[in-house]
């Protein structure tokens, strides 16, 4: 199409022209992408989290600790992945309370409420289990029942 100076001016259909503002954010998007991985493999790092339930325990003694059985994670948490929170969640009977606490082998966190969150195991390994680990509190005579023991662990993995 000439224009009224003789000059040829090229015309785009609206949709095509659409298309293209539409593709803007999917370049931006690439080019931040490959800026990322051009700065290196110590920025390559894989967050997830699992999820693992034991079942309930029946804690007897102030003086003794009951364990439960381990919360062990999936056997897709990469090896070298190091945790960086932990959240819990126990039910006890309302008036019964216990002394908790999370561990993975001599590391420990006390567990102050029912259900929480803590960095208190950061740097950990992500692949390994952990335990509730649980008491009576002092006075308390009564055995308590120890119920939906639940634990979600996120992690981080750096690419070596």
């Amino acid at each position: 199409m000439r224009s009224r100076s003789g000059q040829v001016t090229v015309r785009r259909p609206k949709a095509m022209m659409a298309g293209a503002r539409a593709n803007r954010p999917v370049r931006v998007i690439c080019a931040l992408a490959i800026g990322l991985l051009s700065l290196g493999p110590e920025w390559a790092v894989a967050d997830g989290s699992w999820v693992a339930s034991a079942p309930p325990l029946r804690v007897i003694a102030g003086d003794r600790e009951t364990v439960s059985d381990p919360l062990s994670p999936p056997v897709e948490v990469p090896n070298g992945s190091l945790i960086r929170e932990v959240m819990w969640r126990i039910r006890a009977p309302v008036g019964l309370t216990v002394q908790a606490r999370l561990c993975q082998a001599g590391d420990c966190i006390l567990l102050p409420t029912a259900r929480g969150r803590s960095p208190g195991l950061m740097g950990l390994p992500a692949d390994q289990p952990l335990r509730f680990r649980f008491s009576l509190r002092p006075g308390q005579r009564r055995a308590v029942l120890v119920q939906g023991l639940q634990v979600i662990v996120n992690y981080e993995h750096k690419a070596p």
